[in-house]
């Protein structure tokens, strides 16, 4: 399997032109959050505007909307009880904090049906498409985000990490989609290509690590990366940042705000390994 490095991930980050402005750098939408879940809209979007998107709309319960507009006042938003146009849109993100019931059931498979640019389906969306069986309705070019139990739930039990890597490799190649298998060493599978992660560590083993994952990738989605380039540089700044953040903090008292704090450092880094590239 293919374990690059910061070296080799720099020359996949796109140098950006001095001349550009916001609608140069895509547009997301992030489809996240319920009563009592919001924590999980605040941290896809905070983490999708550290990682360069040049604007961003979220879509939340109208009733919570004045979470979203206090704690990310950067972000755009609508309200899930009215329609959206689709088409003004780079990429999306669905899932984070979503729960599940009968309204959630119905429109998730309708957007992901209809939803016509790039894709990511995370934490509740994930559940979902487990419930009603409908992985096979999966777009190519989608990107699924699934923790262990999450995988299990999708493609059926497995008994070990190295089964579920087999398995992800061969549905990744069938449904031409990219699978990143959150753990330790996150891998991502992508139409039947691999890559594993050795950056981050123990401190990201908390609520919201990967609501922040999902923000950080869609970002590079809607920038114009193909999924396997997205997925790979979301994961490794993930994991870079939550290095770099226990500098200042230990892993018991790391929060994924700190990890999201330190995504600045962590892009600096890969941008200085591409200009000592470039300098050889």
């Amino acid at each position: 399997m293919n374990e690059q490095t910061d070296y080799s991930l720099s020359s996949i980050l796109k140098k950006r032109d001095p001349d550009s402005h916001k609608g140069n750098h895509g547009h997301v939408l992030i489809m996240a959050g319920n009563r009592g879940k919001m924590g999980a809209a605040v941290i896809a979007a905070k983490a999708c505007l550290r990682s360069g998107v040049g604007l961003l709309t979220v879509s939340v319960p109208i009733e919570e909307r004045m979470i979203l507009q206090i704690a990310i006042p950067e972000a755009m938003l609508i309200f899930r009880e009215h329609s959206i146009n689709m088409n003004i849109f780079s990429a999306a993100c669905i899932g984070p904090g979503l729960g599940i019931n009968e309204e959630t059931n119905n429109w998730v498979g309708e957007f992901i049906l209809q939803f016509n640019q790039p894709l990511l389906i995370d934490a509740d969306a994930l559940n979902i498409i487990a419930l009603n069986k409908s992985i096979e309705k999966i777009k190519t070019g989608t990107i699924l985000t699934p923790h262990a139990v999450e995988f299990d739930r999708l493609f059926g039990t497995h008994t070990s990490h190295s089964e579920r890597i087999e398995t992800a490799i061969q549905i990744s190649k069938k449904l031409y989609i990219t699978i990143v298998l959150k753990g330790h060493h996150t891998l991502i599978a992508s139409c039947g290509e691999t890559y594993v992660n050795h950056t981050g560590n123990a401190g990201l083993a908390k609520g919201g690590s990967g609501d922040a994952l999902s923000g950080i990738i869609c970002s590079f989605l809607a920038q114009g990366y193909s999924a396997f380039e997205a997925a790979k540089l979301g994961v490794y700044l993930h994991g870079r940042a939550s290095d770099i953040a226990l500098n200042k903090q230990s892993m018991e008292s790391m929060l994924i705000t700190d990890v999201i704090d330190c995504l600045g450092d962590a892009f600096k880094e890969l941008t200085n390994s591409a200009n000592l590239s470039l300098n050889k």
